[in-house]
């Protein structure tokens, strides 16, 4: 039988109400666990307050920079407004833009609204043992799971239904990108900020304990937990899998243009199968009364893995038109993406041989954990790479005997296979957050050391899960935007030809254009995580300033007086009013840059300037993702009591290492892929304007 488009977007909208229903059912589920513990309560509030005040303001300035840009947009696309005989495509085009920063902000609240709620209830659970605050911080992170990817789905089903042109969508996904860009960025130099404040004054000048109340940071620490690991990666990963879909239906769309709907409704089914197929993993996860996090984690993503393998399979069999070399495309792109999460499992679990041997080589002092750390950095982004080249290339050789467009065709929907299963991502990736939040309420709430062991045993496999689903999102990142070069070429191609020159079928390097594009591309992703690790660094020099006058000028304070209180709130302030300054400049020049690179050079500038972006990004990004994750991991290793414990030689060194790798895995790293994106969007909605106007091209 073949899919009509009513029983597509039908499919699709089931599927989005029910994991709208679930997310709603596990939100209630989180909440009726009370909270006792006083103390606990009182941090949470303060918690959740700091975070809310922080996306609020976030939101009003780039509620700012929507507005702008949407104007933008409504003037010049896809065509300028005073040459175009249909405005209401402008019209679109600016609609489609600001729905999707709504939906990426709304996923980015609701992230910060469960994450809140579940982190005091996981605290109080460990007193109950492992298995009941597992399963809080897990469902409360699947609520969000849940709620973002129906989110996602919902919005691409939307748009192509309302306007029936799959370029809009493009206007969405950078709706989607634009604001991920920047809360990701904001929420990394927040949370980075307090993280590395709290650290150096905390444990390596005072040696007091991780989330130990006299220190002014810490209660900006878990805020910051909040605003970058939930909200921000939430923005993220609702971007990746938006931009993944909308470059796969924008090339099908092209392929559909004898008026079929076969290819559309191939990347519509299959993002609605992964999205049910998390609904059921999630259902599945489970834990014993002595189980692993870690494994319990794991094995609800291979469950998804296994469910969307076998239910897109029989979707193929049944449907006239579903393409076999089309789902071999989409199955390598799921089995790539978890075979780079276990390989950056490797390099990241301390319960695996490199973690350990950068914890001995902080045995001789920082500069050996630096050095050791960024070597294994730079040698676990090979396998991700490779993973990356093999995905797009199996995909591409596994399509093209289809015919001319589908090889590019198969690299999207591989893109789409390794976001199938997003939901499941998401819900492990904000584990990470509820349970780091939890270790630290639990030790100020005064729960006791077999709390605090749980604590840490959650918050260890909550590292080692952000770490491999950092390493995901890059990696599909990777796939989406070399799927956007394709849409690029074709929005570019569409304006070659009404102009009457001659299509592009292809980017030659020795194009003096073509290189200086690939030159001043592949610098962008260093200038870019250059400006938010200083970001980092100003904010928490002043934030470290701080501290140290509270604990010089609050008597008491520095000896735990009962009663003495640290002015938690003006370090909440030093880290929101320093990321709200910082947040916009990165992500505006890596804008400006593109856009003067297409006026300049041209077409073909912008196509080596893509290539080198995206080259240069993913190694980059996987290279911090996974540095600052070892690191992490290190340290904890041997705050376990390991290489001396806590209070050590290593332990201070180790310190020293995570501090270097925060910023790395938390802020830049991840902020990367977000970026690559942005600027692939920003190259196809003005591959018109470069084509009519460029100086060189």
């Amino acid at each position: 039988m073949s899919p009509s488009q009513t029983s597509v977007y039908a499919l699709s909208f089931i599927v989005v109400v029910a994991a709208f229903l679930f997310a709603w059912y596990l939100y209630f589920w989180v909440k009726k666990h009370k909270t006792e513990n006083e103390r606990i309560r009182e941090v949470a509030d303060f918690i959740k307050s700091g975070a809310n005040t922080f996306i609020r303001k976030e939101y009003k300035i780039l509620a700012i920079f929507a507005g702008i840009a949407a104007i933008i947009i409504l003037v010049l696309l896809p065509e300028p407004i005073w040459q175009t005989d249909n405005i209401l495509s402008n019209v679109s085009m600016a609609v489609a833009y600001i729905f999707g920063t709504v939906l990426s902000a709304v996923a980015g609240k609701m992230g910060i609204v469960v994450a809140t709620l579940s982190n005091s209830r996981a605290a109080e659970a460990t007193k109950k043992g492992i298995k009941p605050a597992f399963m809080i911080g897990f469902r409360g992170g699947a609520v969000m799971g849940l709620a973002v990817v129906g989110f996602c789905l919902f919005g691409v089903a939307a748009v192509l239904l309302i306007f029936g042109d799959a370029s809009i969508l493009l206007g969405f996904s950078f709706g989607a990108s634009s604001l991920a860009l920047f809360a990701k960025a904001g929420g990394g130099i927040f949370t980075k900020t307090a993280d590395v404040s709290a650290d150096l004054t905390g444990k390596v000048e005072l040696g007091i304990p991780e989330d130990d109340p006299r220190n002014p940071a810490v209660i900006a620490d878990n805020v910051g937990d909040n605003v970058g690991d939930v909200a921000g990666m939430g923005a993220d990963l609702f971007d990746s899998n938006v931009a993944s879909m909308a470059a796969a239906i924008v090339i099908a769309q092209a392929l559909d243009s004898n008026g079929s709907f076969i290819n559309q409704a191939m990347v519509l089914v299959y993002a609605a199968i992964g999205l049910f197929a998390s609904i059921l993993g999630i259902a599945t996860g489970r834990i014993g009364k002595h189980g692993s996090p870690s494994r319990a984690l794991n094995s609800s993503t291979y469950v998804t893995t296994g469910i969307y393998l076998v239910l897109t399979a029989i979707a193929t069999y049944l449907f006239d038109g579903f393409e076999w070399r089309i789902w071999g495309a989409s199955v390598v792109g799921l089995l790539v993406g978890t075979i780079i999460g276990i390989t950056t499992d490797y390099f990241t679990d301390d319960t695996k041989p490199i973690v350990r041997r950068v914890a001995a080589a902080s045995k001789s002092g920082p500069a050996f954990t630096i050095l050791s750390g960024i070597s294994y950095g730079f040698i676990s982004s090979f396998p991700s790479m490779i993973g990356i080249a093999i995905s797009a290339l199996a995909a591409y050789k596994l399509c093209d005997p289809l015919g001319e467009g589908y090889a590019m065709f198969g690299i999207a929907m591989s893109a789409v296979g390794m976001l199938s299963i997003v939901g499941m991502i998401i819900s492990n990736d904000a584990y990470g957050p509820i349970v780091d939040n939890a270790r630290g309420l639990a030790e100020m709430g005064g729960l006791g050391e077999d709390a605090i062991k749980i604590a840490d045993e959650l918050d260890s496999a909550g590292n080692t899960v952000k770490a491999v689903t950092k390493g995901f999102a890059i990696s599909a990142a990777g796939l989406t935007v070399i799927s956007l070069l394709g849409a690029y070429m074709s929005e570019v191609n569409a304006t070659l030809k009404e102009l009457g020159r001659e299509i592009i079928t292809g980017f030659d390097v020795m194009n003096p254009n073509v290189f200086f594009g690939i030159l001043i591309g592949a610098a962008i992703p260093a200038v870019f995580s250059a400006m938010l690790m200083l970001g980092v660094d100003k904010n928490a020099q002043r934030m470290v300033a701080e501290i140290h006058r509270q604990f010089d000028e609050i008597d008491g304070l520095r000896e735990g007086k009962p009663g003495v209180k640290p002015e938690y709130n003006k370090c909440i302030d030093i880290a929101t009013s320093g990321a709200l300054r910082e947040l916009i400049p990165a992500g505006l020049m890596a804008i400006i840059v593109t856009i003067i690179v297409g006026f300049v050079g041209g077409v073909s500038a912008i196509g080596g300037y893509l290539l080198g972006n995206i080259i240069s990004g993913l190694l980059i990004a996987t290279f911090m993702s996974n540095s600052g994750g070892l690191w992490d991991n290190s340290k904890k290793y041997i705050e376990a009591g390991n290489e001396g414990g806590k209070g050590s030689d290593a332990h201070k060194a180790a310190v020293v290492g995570d501090t270097v790798g925060d910023p790395f895995k938390d802020t830049a790293g991840p902020s990367i892929n977000t970026q690559i994106t942005v600027v692939s969007l920003v190259a196809s909605l003005l591959s018109a304007l470069f084509a009519s106007y460029s100086i060189l091209g």
